[in-house]
């Protein structure tokens, strides 16, 4: 399997709940090489990597599957709402710092430090 195939098959299998970067990967993947629990052969010009067998016996002595609790319980809608609200709030913000005069860019910052404090009043108040 090559370093995208694991990305993706990570991605996949916690529902999206993880999906490492190829700047963790690949580097995670040359110290398990390194350390001689894994070999990597190139396979028409991708580096394929498997298993040697000190490595399957140290997968098979961990956990069986730590990425199935990633997504568990989460609300993946709401996650979704929240995710383009604050794409949204930081997108606006954005405009104002790009485009904005100096007073502009300060109200615009004094509206995102009074949202954060809000929110935390949020939490502060009593059921």
């Amino acid at each position: 399997m090559h370093g995208y195939e694991m990305i993706q098959e990570i991605a996949e299998r916690s529902g999206g709940a993880w999906k490492p970067s190829p700047g963790s990967v690949y580097p995670t993947l040359q110290l398990l090489e390194d350390e001689g629990l894994i070999v990597s052969s190139s396979e028409g010009g991708k580096k394929l990597f498997s298993l040697t067998e000190a490595g399957r016996a140290e997968a098979d002595g961990g956990s069986d599957a730590p990425w199935e609790d990633a997504g568990r319980g989460v609300d993946w809608e709401a996650m979704n709402e929240i995710r383009k609200a604050g794409g949204g709030l930081v997108e606006a913000f954005r405009q104002v710092w790009a485009t904005g005069s100096p007073e502009q860019r300060e109200k615009a910052m004094a509206v995102v430090n009074k949202a954060r404090k809000e929110l935390y009043l949020i939490l502060a108040e009593e059921d």
